[in-house]
């Protein structure tokens, strides 16, 4: 059996806040790391500790968020999950950048100015 990944979510981005995120995307992975479902989960309201049920009773494996109480980062480690926080982006860039073993916490996936300046042809002189 493979592994899921639960991400936090605020409308199509990674949750800025683990204790107010309202949606959470939940993928399932084959034996052979490739995605086989996907479930987008609305919450009855906005709560770390019942995130923390839910990730614990839906047996997840991988935690992506944003900003986290350390209290909730402790306890989820403690409970031997990964936990990958101070994400932000796209949420299906950070699942991406998950799969090809490229997404660390603190990544930031937003394009920065000077990366769209670059690609213009723009720059500084």
């Amino acid at each position: 059996m493979g592994k899921k990944i639960l991400i936090t979510l605020y409308r199509n981005e990674v949750a800025p806040r683990f204790d107010l995120a309202s949606e959470v995307l939940l993928v399932s992975l084959d034996a052979e790391g490739r995605e086989a479902k996907r479930q987008e989960l609305v919450l009855a309201h906005s709560s770390a500790d019942d995130l923390c049920d839910l990730i614990l009773d839906r047996e997840v494996s991988v935690v992506i968020t944003g900003g986290m109480e350390e209290e909730h980062y402790h306890y989820l480690r403690w409970k031997r999950l990964s936990v990958l926080d101070g994400i932000a982006g796209l949420a299906e860039n950070a699942l991406a950048r998950y799969l090809a073993g490229e997404l660390e916490s603190g990544d930031i996936l937003f394009p920065r100015p000077a990366d769209a300046e670059e690609d213009q042809g723009g720059g500084h002189v």
